[in-house]
């Protein structure tokens, strides 16, 4: 055999599985599409009409590629739950880069956020709507309107937190910033990851009932908001309100731990 055509055997096996990797990623990001979609439409329940699903679906597809791209099998995490994570995340990214919530209505956010969170810890429990509006000095209609309009503003979910920032920022954190950015696997990392989901299991325990049935059937059950709207006897809007008062409940509790491990 010549050199020659050992040399193009090479090449031609080379580009054979160049191209069967090439296909095998392709069909992964079409098997997953329907994730992309799934995933856009629960975040839009929780959006302004304005904001259209398609660009959502746009937004979540680039964050299915770079999971594709990025996912490491030997570390022994599903692709689906990565990609999950990587699609939400990019959009998310996507919604923050566009800014379409007013300043004034983030400080809102973070001023209802703090009355939640000094209240309940004075108190030790949970606080009710009158309670909350009396602290920020504003009427009970006020607070119920601006709890509708704060409906978006809770896109986050509540892995991230309020910082003591001034209005020139966002005020938000991700949770996972206080966890080691080490393998899965580490000793440490499963500790201290456990030891959030206690804390997040605990407080979703002290919510409400109604509160604690829409994160339930939400986030563990992933039914949408209209579903659980028919569940609880409900409208869409009623449920959407349960659930904006349940995630500023728990980031306050979860704000509180951070601060106590980081004092």
């Amino acid at each position: 055999m010549s050199t020659r055509t050992s040399t193009l055997r090479r090449v031609s096996k080379k580009t054979a599985v160049v191209a069967t990797a090439a296909q095998n990623r392709e069909q992964q990001i079409v098997d997953h599409l329907p994730l992309v979609k799934y995933l856009a439409q629960r975040i839009a329940t929780r959006l302004p009409a304005s904001v259209e699903v398609n660009d959502l679906i746009s937004a979540g597809i680039v964050g299915l590629i770079d999971a594709v791209e990025k996912f490491e099998p030997e570390r022994g995490i599903k692709f689906t739950t990565y990609a999950r994570r990587r699609v939400c995340g990019a959009i998310l990214d996507d919604l923050r880069s566009l800014d379409w919530a007013p300043r004034s209505l983030r400080k809102k956010a973070r001023d209802l956020e703090s009355a939640y969170t000094k209240l309940e810890r004075q108190l030790g429990r949970s606080v009710s709507d009158e309670e909350v509006a009396g602290e920020m000095g504003i009427h009970l209609e006020e607070y119920h309107q601006l709890i509708g309009d704060l409906n978006g503003i809770t896109i986050g979910g509540f892995e991230t937190i309020a910082d003591n920032q001034d209005d020139g920022g966002n005020g938000m954190t991700d949770m996972l910033n206080y966890l080691p950015d080490t393998p899965e696997r580490n000793p440490q990392f499963i500790f201290e990851r456990g030891e959030i989901r206690e804390h997040l299991t605990a407080a979703i325990e002290r919510l409400p009932g109604k509160e604690r049935l829409v994160i339930s059937l939400y986030y563990h059950d992933e039914l949408t908001m209209k579903e659980i709207g028919h569940v609880l006897g409900v409208n869409e809007s009623r449920v959407s309100q349960l659930h904006t008062r349940a995630v500023l409940r728990l980031r306050g509790k979860l704000k509180t731990v951070v601060e106590q491990q980081v004092s």
